[in-house]
């Protein structure tokens, strides 16, 4: 299973110090708190409240959770005097629970408000920003993060209802315009609802799902010590592609600097190591059809050090 796999590439040392930032309910966390030992520690982060409800239930001295954002994770380990951990697990997108929760609007499967915050308490809702976005903008978002190529359709289907004093406020109503906007013989798969790749889309903007991974990515530089490990698992393919960009760019610097007039010996020493690209097997995703977009990329720091403006960030 791909969730043993993670944690049997994330836990090398079980005396180290681990940060498990997408807790979700705490699969993962269970499995490397039995890999550690008693000197082992696990700090965990999610920005969901429902995931700080189910760390509360986890009693353990070697495991500390804190309600944070990806962006916010260097910070939140200097301010538990952690300068330094021995692996990160990232398991990105959305969690079962919150899909199968109708309630959090992440989902046309059953009729809710459209809200799709990971954090319910903090920006705005989707219903919101599709309230206010432009066509233009939500054009780009859908194309850009959805990869639909009916993106501008769908922008324009929704901004019309907005301008008929009906906005978009429910999944079924999002779902309903969006069907509404692809052509029956258009659409690329006949088992995916038309909905699917703008649900994803305006879920991924309005939690900046992107960004925050690009920001929490360039932190674990810094973090990881040497030896230590970076465990992503992706769903999707704009994930993965920033996740293998990224791997790539620090485990081979003579790739991404080879437009630049550089001798061998001017190039940056690689700062990570590419470890491992693992997909579900069959057996996984008959268990959980969920899995089968999955892709885990491990990669460990090695000893080249960051230039000094980056070590202080």
């Amino acid at each position: 299973m791909l969730a043993a796999a993670a944690v049997a590439h994330l836990v090398t040392d079980p005396d180290g110090t681990y940060v498990d930032a997408t807790f979700g309910r705490g699969g993962h966390a269970r499995l490397i708190l039995q890999r550690l030992s008693a000197h082992g520690r696990l700090v965990a982060t999610d920005r969901d409240p429902a995931a700080a409800e189910a760390a509360a239930q986890v009693v353990d001295a070697r495991f500390h959770f804190v309600r944070t954002r990806f962006s916010s994770l260097s910070a939140t380990l200097a301010a538990m005097g952690i300068e330094r951990i021995h692996g990160l697990l990232l398991d990105l997108g959305v969690s079962s629970p919150q899909i199968d929760e109708a309630a959090r609007g992440f989902s046309w499967r059953a009729d809710a408000p459209l809200d799709m915050r990971m954090d319910p308490q903090s920006g705005i809702s989707a219903a919101e920003w599709l309230a206010s976005a432009s066509v233009e903008e939500m054009t780009r978002v859908i194309r850009e993060y959805g990869e639909e190529r009916f993106a501008a359709p769908i922008a324009k289907a929704i901004a019309a209802r907005r301008a008929a004093g009906r906005p978009v406020a429910t999944t079924a109503e999002l779902a309903a315009v969006v069907a509404g906007a692809i052509p029956v013989r258009s659409r690329r798969d006949a088992a995916q609802h038309p909905a699917t790749r703008t649900f994803q889309a305006v879920r991924i903007h309005v939690n900046q799902e992107l960004e925050e991974l690009a920001l929490v990515l360039e932190q674990s530089l810094s973090l990881l010590a040497v030896g230590g490990r970076l465990v992503v698992i992706s769903f999707h393919s704009l994930e993965d592609r920033c996740v293998k960009r990224f791997i790539d760019a620090h485990a081979h610097p003579e790739r991404a600097l080879a437009g630049l007039p550089l001798r061998t010996d001017e190039l940056p020493p690689p700062r990570l190591r590419s470890i491992a690209r693992v997909k579900s097997d069959a057996a996984e995703i008959e268990a959980n059809p969920r899995a089968r977009s999955a892709v885990m990329r491990v990669a460990e720091r090695t000893a080249a050090p960051l230039p000094t403006a980056e070590a202080a960030r």
